[in-house]
């Protein structure tokens, strides 16, 4: 398996590493939106969100948060974005989940452009209906 992200995990490539443990390193991201963007990788390989397992999850959250606020206090911050690209339409390029923290200035020029849409009538519920549906799935496979 050729990814950048285990290499730089294995020490095989240079990377700027902010945080590391048993679990998890954090980076700088080589090509930031701000200065100060960083990366938190789990060090076990998992593709995106939907494939890290639950306990290394949450050994990523709770670095991104001791990273956020490192952050936030470092470049005296009033505000920061976290986020997770999961997969190629939604910008993932590194097929390695990781989080991206970055910090955020006022009058930066970063905008989320949106089209927001309007629920039809009975369509709030329906699409609420569906997402159960799948949450009560999963959950039940997860007993067997």
């Amino acid at each position: 398996m050729d990814c950048v992200f285990c290499n730089i995990i294995r020490h095989e490539l240079p990377a700027e590493v902010l945080y590391e443990n048993e679990k998890v390193i954090a980076i700088l991201d080589i090509n930031p939106i701000h200065f100060g963007h960083a990366l938190v990788i789990p060090k076990k390989h998992c593709r995106d969100f939907l494939s890290i397992p639950e306990d290394d999850l949450h050994d990523v959250l709770h670095a991104t948060q001791i990273l956020a606020r490192a952050i936030v206090e470092g470049f005296h911050l009033d505000g920061f974005n976290i986020f997770s690209n999961n997969g190629r339409v939604a910008g993932q390029a590194v097929f390695h989940f990781h989080m991206h923290i970055t910090p955020r200035y006022p009058n930066d020029n970063i905008r989320f452009v949106l089209q927001l849409k309007s629920y039809e009538d009975g369509m709030l519920a329906e699409v609420g209906a569906r997402i159960r549906e799948q949450i009560q799935h999963h959950l039940t496979d997860k007993e067997s």
